[in-house]
């Protein structure tokens, strides 16, 4: 819980000019302080000295931003888990400090591109592979994971995080990790997650047309994924690669499975964009997947990315396709949950943002 007084304004750090599920849901958080529990809450974008900052994306929610930030007491600054939102926190003494953990991969990932130039020159080779050759030498995600644990923190970060005053997860993985790595103490973390959009969960999909066809993101886990292809000549794969939104939509509304054998760095949307649209979804055991609480599918669902397991894998795969209208219901409660995620959300916001009636005079 985190008081709210009646001077308190929110101030929410979000990327200048950029448009992911982040930022959006940075945007989200303060849409709903303002719409629902009535905060002054209030977009502070970095850099700030870009013209025009707001991306035309998060327009729709009419967020008032600024460029400078009342560093007192009564105030409280939100900013997101990468390196770049973290070192923000630095600049003030006085308000109060939360991050909000959308991603633990992507706290290391930050801090491994501002500190490994060795990774640099890998992306640079591996663009200029992509150009020649129409493929990538390294699989930058896996260079990634094999180094997290190696990853130190200057101990000015390790200050930040161990001092802040409150931190906001948005996966029980998160919640499980910054417990372990930094010991802190369960009365400075709270449970925020996020959810689907509205308009997105009353899209209808018509089971009758579904088809024999698996979808993946090439995003997530491909040197694994790609292992599968090879092994299932006989299943067709469909990439989510240059699709428009509505085009996503339409194809896995068309779709009965959909894998994702990448670092599930959060509660990512694409699966439970996919489970709402009909599809079986088939993970493995990285990141989130790991926690049923953040991917509450069934563990048969869940295998290992392991060479010994894509002939599990891919017997999974055609069990759903013969099976489907049987296979559909092992993820009732998956759906189900999903749907109450937006109330959860407001739920949860009430319980941590607490209003208290009068000015702070600390």
């Amino acid at each position: 819980m985190i008081k709210i007084f009646r001077n308190t304004k929110i101030y929410i750090a979000a990327p200048s000019a950029f448009a992911t599920g982040g930022p959006e849901l940075l945007h989200q958080l303060a849409y709903h302080l303002r719409k629902d529990l009535g905060i002054e809450a209030y977009i502070y974008y970095y850099p700030d000295n870009i013209p025009n900052p707001v991306h035309p994306a998060f327009k729709i929610y009419s967020i008032p931003y600024v460029k400078n930030i009342e560093d007192n007491e009564s105030n409280i600054l939100i900013v997101p888990e990468i390196i770049s939102g973290i070192n923000l926190l630095d600049s003030y003494s006085n308000i109060r400090k939360i991050i909000w953990w959308l991603s633990v991969d992507n706290f290391y990932l930050s801090i491994f591109l501002n500190s490994r130039k060795h990774y640099i020159f890998k992306k640079l080779i591996n663009k200029a592979s992509n150009i020649i050759l129409k493929r990538k030498i390294f699989d930058i995600n896996e260079l990634i994971l094999q180094n997290i644990d190696n990853i130190k923190l200057t101990n000015k970060i390790f200050q930040i995080v161990e001092n802040i005053n409150l931190n906001l997860v948005q996966s029980h993985y998160a919640l499980n990790h910054i417990n372990i790595k930094y010991a802190i103490t369960q009365n400075k973390i709270a449970y925020l997650s996020d959810y689907l959009n509205q308009e997105f969960l009353k899209i209808q999909t018509e089971l009758s047309k579904k088809e024999n066809i698996v979808v993946y993101n090439p995003q997530k886990g491909i040197s694994f994924t790609k292992k599968i292809i090879l092994n299932a000549n006989n299943i067709k794969f469909i990439p989510i690669i240059n699709m428009s939104r509505e085009n996503v939509i339409k194809t896995l509304q068309r779709a009965k499975v959909y894998i994702d054998f990448g670092n599930h760095p959060g509660k990512d949307r694409i699966p439970r964009e996919a489970a709402i649209l009909g599809c079986c979804v088939i993970t493995g055991k990285r990141g989130s997947a790991a926690f049923y609480e953040d991917v509450p599918i069934p563990e048969e669902y869940k295998i290992e990315d392991k060479e010994e397991n894509i002939p599990i894998i891919i017997n999974k795969i055609n069990d759903c396709f013969e099976n489907f209208e049987d296979r559909y219901k092992d993820f009732d409660y998956y759906r189900e949950v999903i749907q109450n995620e937006p109330q959860k959300f407001l739920e949860d916001l009430k319980k941590i943002f607490v209003k208290i009636d009068k000015d702070n005079q600390l």
